[in-house]
């Protein structure tokens, strides 16, 4: 270090000021002694201020800002020249050092300064900052080439399968699907349906009751009795109408408390049981194949009079007898018959005049028949194993 009153060149003030706050740390931190401080105190005191001393500080600054590889580089060099406690800063403040009328030149060189290196810091900022997206672009670019880890998706329910397949096969043959509440009125479930209170045929059906007059329907023979009433007298009337059921009922492997009917009502002029047959059979050779052939056997429903119970040939065997069929070549899947005049005469129609016919799938029962399913509690436990197994059906 050169001693006060030397002749050689004088440093640039920002490095004296440097040098004393570094000074003043070591002395705070008991690391250099009172006279070595003095002695850089009293040669600061000897320098000139000048126009060099501004040249210098832009030089140093703009070498070190070239160097600068990352923005936490930047920042430490904008604090550094442009903060507070800066050899700007250092600059400004000493003006009043100087004879009044050098200070206006001096100022404008130290503003000149102070702006050059804003605006050299902020064009450094630009470039650092598009270096360092290009950088994170690159670290974390996706290879769109391998294949992506495909979502474990569900698949449809077996009982919603074969509920739209119906669907579809009865909208095919010019019939729209009614839904209605599950939490139905007697007066719907029952006694529109040619069942009055205290009948005997009450204790097939017998269910869960809310109260005296709302249950948990037991077919929905009630939607058929909901539409009855809110069309007639108009004609004529093809719907299907799905949707769960309850019965008050052991569960094992084919019954269950709750289950699922899609039923379909036919009401017009001159409806015969013929064209429920040819119906019933057009389903039935759809669903099962081409191959089957159905049959139909007398029974009894209070709400259809004649009343059939009707049976496909098994599509195991094709008849011949075997253990699906219990050796009768004969499967049953569905109830139907002529809708009862007592029905019709109920919702405000004319049996003289207009006919009809209804009938009652079981979807758990073609499902069961269709995949092969022994037992019909698998509908209703959620086994994701025995669920994925209909991925093929959809």
């Amino acid at each position: 270090m050169n001693s006060p009153g030397s002749e050689s060149d004088p440093l640039p003030i920002h490095s004296v000021i440097m040098r004393i706050k570094v000074c003043r740390k070591m002395k705070q931190d008991g690391t250099a002694n009172v006279r070595s401080f003095l002695h850089l105190c009293f040669f600061f005191a000897g320098k000139e201020m000048s126009m060099e001393n501004v040249t210098n500080i832009k030089q140093e600054a703009l070498s070190r800002l070239e160097a600068c590889e990352s923005l936490a580089d930047l920042q430490e060099l904008r604090v550094l020249y442009l903060g507070k406690k800066g050899p700007i800063q250092d600059l400004m403040k000493s003006m009043k050092d100087l004879p009044k009328e050098e200070r206006p030149a001096f100022g404008q060189q130290v503003n000149a300064l102070k702006q050059a290196l804003a605006a050299a810091i902020e064009d450094k900022r630009t470039v650092l900052e598009e270096k360092e997206i290009n950088e994170r672009l690159q670290q974390e670019k996706i290879d769109i080439t391998l294949e992506g880890r495909k979502p474990n998706l569900g698949n449809i329910h077996p009982l919603t399968l074969v509920q739209k397949e119906i669907e579809d096969l009865f909208i095919g043959l010019g019939y729209s699907v009614e839904e209605g509440p599950e939490v139905e009125l007697d007066f719907y479930n029952f006694e529109r349906a040619n069942i009055p209170k205290d009948h005997p045929a009450r204790d097939m059906q017998d269910t869960f009751y809310i109260d005296m007059e709302r249950l948990l329907r037991t077919h929905t023979t009630a939607i058929q009795m909901r539409v009855l009433e809110k069309d007639s007298p108009r004609t004529p009337i093809k719907v299907i109408c799905p949707g769960k059921v309850y019965r008050r009922d052991d569960d094992d492997a084919t019954h269950s408390h709750q289950f699922t009917q899609v039923e379909g009502l036919v009401v017009g002029e001159n409806i015969r049981l013929s064209d429920l047959k040819g119906t019933l059979e057009f389903v039935a050779r759809r669903m099962f194949g081409e191959k089957r052939v159905i049959r139909f056997r007398p029974s009894y429903f209070q709400f259809t009079e004649p009343s059939v119970e009707v049976d496909v040939s098994c599509h195991m065997c094709g008849g011949k007898g075997c253990p699906t069929c219990k050796g009768t070549g004969w499967i049953e899947i569905l109830g139907a018959g002529m809708v009862h005049p007592n029905v019709l005469r109920m919702a405000g129609y004319d049996p003289e005049k207009v006919s009809g016919f209804a009938f009652g799938i079981g979807a758990e029962r073609v499902a069961m028949l269709k995949y092969g399913i022994d037992d019909i509690r698998h509908f209703y436990t959620n086994d994701i194993r025995f669920l994925k197994t209909f991925t093929r059906f959809e």
